[in-house]
């Protein structure tokens, strides 16, 4: 990684499209590494047409990247981490030198979650049921606390961190988890930019090596998961581990995806993070940009080794209720 850009998160942006917003950090995304846009590559991106209420919603953003001449491009309907994956493993395979990744964070589009975040469950038996949208998550914190591998000061201690409205006084949403153990949704946009080898470091002076990235899914179903344990998370830091020839013990840094505070305690613990630093950035706690924020996880990671703080990070997103799918990308500067 040469570059990466964010645009402040906000409770709700109604001034602005898609294109509107995340055109600004293309434009400071490539002006930081002095790249223009048609010395791009590859464009992938990751939005959610539900939020937006509209089918193939991620055309809008074209506006902003230029469609014209044809540009090779690519799009996931989920958090844009998997944009991500794809853009590295598209460099990987020697298609191109460089590319641009992008995730639009719209939380606030959806005048009533609890109808959108039933759609990705299972449409058989899940989806009809119409669960709330913190519901499932309720779900995993319940199955921690009575296993007690988590309790609800502990819980408030790692809100604490990152937002000053705790309240232990407050009514649960989802027993155990209370208003400020939810991260709140809003709105924001984030841009990467990626590179190999000798383009990388002539565009920047200390690249953010992406050394080992691994993405594993679990069954749709939380009642046949052990919900105590996130073995996709496990699996996918091993297999990273595996490619990048060290383990997430031993990054200094660590950016986790937890739109809930008990999935904090739950990650550290599958990843061995006990030695990092977690979430320096203020972490999706403090705001949750939907499908943007598990590549601005990555992006905070990089940020931490492109201006030389740390020496090894960790980046974590995830997608789908409960911890269902799970990424881990193990970053690195160069050997010294």
């Amino acid at each position: 990684m040469v570059s990466y850009a964010r645009s402040p998160f906000v409770p709700a942006d109604r001034e602005h499209d898609m294109a509107e917003i995340v055109q600004p950090v293309i434009r400071q995304a490539l002006d930081a590494c002095g790249l223009d846009r048609d010395h791009i590559d590859f464009f992938a991106s990751g939005s959610h047409d539900f939020y937006e209420g509209r089918t193939f919603s991620y055309i809008e953003s074209l506006d902003a990247v230029g469609a014209w001449p044809p540009i090779s491009e690519s799009h996931v309907e989920m958090d844009a981490a998997w944009a991500f994956a794809e853009a590295w493993a598209w460099l990987q395979l020697g298609e191109g030198t460089t590319a641009l990744v992008y995730g639009i964070g719209r939380s606030s589009l959806a005048a009533d979650l609890d109808q959108v975040m039933p759609a990705q469950l299972d449409p058989y038996l899940l989806a009809p049921l119409r669960p709330h949208r913190d519901a499932l998550a309720g779900l995993q914190a319940r199955a921690l606390l009575d296993a007690g591998l988590i309790s609800e000061p502990q819980l408030a201690e790692v809100v604490s961190r990152y937002r000053a409205d705790v309240s232990m006084a407050s009514p649960y949403l989802a027993s155990p988890l209370r208003a400020h153990d939810i991260a709140p949704p809003g709105d924001a946009a984030a841009v990467l930019i990626l590179a190999e080898g000798d383009t990388a470091r002539r565009l920047a002076a200390r690249p953010a090596w992406v050394r080992g990235l691994d993405h594993r899914i679990e069954t749709h179903y939380p009642g046949v998961r052990d919900l105590t344990c996130s073995a996709s998370t496990r699996r996918a830091a091993a297999r990273a581990a595996e490619m990048a020839g060290f383990a997430a013990a031993d990054v200094e840094v660590a950016e986790l995806h937890t739109e809930y505070s008990y999935q904090e305690p739950l990650l550290v613990s599958a990843l061995g993070l006990e030695k990092a630093a977690v979430n320096p950035s203020g972490g999706p706690l403090a705001g949750r940009p939907a499908t943007a924020t598990g590549l601005i996880r990555i992006g905070e990671a990089a940020r931490r080794i492109m201006d030389g703080s740390e020496e090894k990070a960790l980046a974590h997103a995830t997608n789908g209720p409960a911890l269902q799918h799970n990424l881990v990308c193990l970053l690195a500067g160069e050997p010294r």
